[in-house]
């Protein structure tokens, strides 16, 4: 795992890379969100899609609700970057897309733009 800490806008946000799983149920998304904190004081974090499990991505599965639910009382404003074009699912492509219009969870196809997100002023 590789953590950078960008500030931007006055604001500062960590951005996680992996090669590794480091997000694949709550437990191990709570230990992902204090380590990061702890390390880099940052409640705006970043990740690539590919340290996340598959099963996030399946709705069905619910464990996107779990694990983005854990960010959010935890006040971690949180995004995913990659390539998204893989998944055919609307409901899961909806959403994405409902997420990236508000303030808290952002899935966006590149880290340049996670970062924009995660540090822009209000």
């Amino acid at each position: 795992m590789k953590t950078e800490v960008i500030k931007k806008n006055n604001t500062e946000a960590a951005v996680v890379y992996s090669d590794e799983l480091l997000i694949t149920d709550v437990q191990s998304a709570l230990d992902f969100i204090m380590s990061v904190k702890y390390e880099t004081g940052c409640a705006n974090i970043a990740v690539n899609k590919e340290a996340i499990a598959d099963d996030f991505f399946v709705l069905g599965t619910c464990l996107a609700g779990e694990i983005l639910q854990k960010f959010i009382n935890y006040g971690v404003r949180f995004a995913v970057y990659g390539d998204f074009s893989m998944y055919t699912s609307k409901p899961l492509k909806d959403f994405m897309y409902e997420s990236n219009k508000g303030k808290d969870i952002y899935f966006q196809p590149a880290v340049s733009l996670a970062i924009d997100k995660l540090t822009r002023c209000f």
